[in-house]
């Protein structure tokens, strides 16, 4: 793997074509965690692909499209439009030095303009390859081996948690926060802020009298250990073949 900490002499010698690009978030995780954990489970896809693909890995873009927190203070939200197209204008200069292979990775769940600039990308170039990776069953399966089966949540529960104990432990107050939110409040979650559809911003619930900081540290690690893996099974032959099929 090679990243931006390389040189140029040293990438050039490496022979590599293919580049990782990776967009993580800064947006509010409840009342006691860290607003970086996206930008921080983005750079763990990329130094993980960039091994798998000997790529060159970009150092993690730590904005995206965060709306739906938008309204609680710290978080950054960029437009879709503002977001891609600072994107594609990485891709073409990438392209223009020899760059062929792209992956995006994507750390924030709600980057909904993601699927649509990955189209719309490898129909505009003709010569290069933008993919990124599949997660069917790999998170419900990367669940159950963390001992989470079930885990009904989507922002700022259990997981978030367990994610930031392995992450970036000393960032986090371990007190319980969130609550069982409604499920009828789910068909408004692309249409109004959270601070109204949430008690705190959690989208799910923490209880911290269940788990000792360790377990936590340990579920996190194991979660994501696993769920990234899945993952990035295939990737190499995956974008290969897909870049082979483009261009012949």
């Amino acid at each position: 793997m090679l990243s931006y900490k390389n040189s140029t002499r040293e990438i050039v010698e490496s022979g590599t074509d293919t580049a990782i690009i990776s967009v993580g978030a800064t947006e509010q995780f409840g009342p006691n965690l860290p607003m970086h954990l996206d930008t921080l489970i983005a750079e763990k896809y990329a130094e993980s692909f960039g091994e798998v693909l000997n790529a060159y890995v970009l150092p993690t873009l730590p904005f995206s499209t965060s709306e739906e927190h938008a309204n609680c203070k710290g978080t950054v939200t960029v437009s879709p439009n503002v977001l891609t197209a600072m994107l594609e204008e990485i891709l073409v200069n990438l392209n223009r030095q020899g760059f062929k292979k792209f992956v995006l990775c994507n750390g924030h769940g709600g980057a909904y303009w993601e699927s649509a600039f990955v189209k719309h990308i490898n129909y505009k170039y003709e010569d290069i390859i933008l993919i990124t990776t599949y997660r069917h069953l790999a998170w419900e399966e990367a669940l159950t081996e963390a001992g989470l089966e079930g885990l009904n949540e989507i922002h700022g529960g259990l997981l978030s948690v367990c994610t930031a104990m392995w992450l970036c432990p000393d960032l986090v107050k371990l007190e319980s926060m969130g609550s069982d939110v409604p499920k009828e409040n789910r068909k408004f979650a692309d249409y109004i802020s959270w601070d109204k559809l949430t008690k705190d911003g959690c989208w799910g619930k923490f209880d911290n009298s269940v788990y000792t900081p360790e377990q936590l540290a340990e579920i996190g690690e194991k979660f994501w250990t696993s769920f990234i893996s899945k993952r990035g099974k295939k990737l190499k032959s995956i974008l290969e073949e897909a870049y082979q099929l483009k261009i012949n």
